[in-house]
């Protein structure tokens, strides 16, 4: 019982040391899925052919990692007695992000507006599933490991963060730069 009240404790002190980590990042992803939204309107006004529309692709997964730190941030600011609940919900949050890799590297294959790059790979791909296999694997050691759990959360927040922001930038330089251009020459 002891060791069971002392683990309790350990884990709510390691999750209340992270409090304002969470708020600053899960402020910055609910700005920047706000800015992607703006984004893709303004993108919606211009005249796009059936096969330019892969946001299924692109766009869409952005949205969704920007989403999935907002979710972190949250499960780790609520008021947890213990670590056990939090790790469960990011580990599932974890594997269900797995699976949308997978189902985004199947749209990236298919899609036929844009031959992905390696880059595109790595930024779509990769780095998103490293991600959420940190999340998962965290969670797997929470129980014994709290506060390097803890640390593979946040750099797996950290990685979906700055993914995004990369994704989203590079989706409106696309637009803006090569799409747009295109139209003005032709």
């Amino acid at each position: 019982m002891r060791n069971s009240c002392k683990r309790l404790a350990d884990g709510m002190t390691a999750l209340k040391e992270w409090e304002s980590f969470y708020v600053i990042v899960g402020s910055s992803a609910g700005a920047l899925i706000g800015l992607q939204f703006v984004v893709m309107t303004l993108v919606a006004e211009n005249p796009v052919t059936p096969s330019e529309v892969e946001g299924g692709a692109y766009a869409t997964p952005t949205i969704i990692h920007f989403g999935a730190v907002l979710l972190l941030a949250a499960l780790l600011c609520a008021p947890w007695h213990g670590i056990d609940g939090p790790a469960v919900l990011w580990g599932l949050t974890g594997l269900i992000g797995l699976f949308y890799a997978i189902i985004v590297s199947r749209r990236l294959r298919l899609q036929t507006a844009y031959k992905p790059q390696t880059e595109d790979w790595v930024f779509h791909f990769v780095l998103p599933f490293t991600a959420y296999l940190m999340l998962a694997g965290s969670a797997l050691a929470a129980g014994s490991h709290a506060h390097e759990a803890l640390f593979g959360v946040a750099a797996a927040a950290l990685l979906l963060l700055f993914d995004g922001i990369h994704n989203a930038w590079d989706g409106i330089a696309y637009h803006v730069f090569v799409r747009k251009h295109g139209q003005t020459k032709g």
